[in-house]
């Protein structure tokens, strides 16, 4: 029964999932709007271009453009960015 301690074991030794955020510039247009968002982000799109693929299409879902991925961060700088992001603070 050693089988279970060693799946225990490796999923101990497993990296933790990190948590990635981008911040974003969007518009909308007729009458135009701009907004600054935060929205969270697979890892997998945890650089600035694959978090563009990954967020126009949510954007443009809710009837915005992207028009720009500011950056990738992790968890600590959620804090700084919230009070800016205001409604669009992890929305989208």
């Amino acid at each position: 029964m050693r089988l279970p301690l060693i799946a225990f074991i490796l999923t101990l030794a497993s990296p933790a999932a990190a948590e990635c955020y981008a911040d974003y510039k969007a518009k909308q247009d007729d009458p135009l709007r701009l907004a600054y968002g935060v929205a969270q982000v697979p890892d997998s799109a945890c650089d600035p271009g694959a978090a563009k693929n990954e967020l126009a299409p949510r954007l443009q879902a809710g009837g915005w453009t992207l028009l720009d991925v500011m950056g990738v961060f992790g968890p600590e700088g959620l804090a700084e960015r919230k009070d800016r992001a205001g409604e669009f603070f992890l929305r989208y």
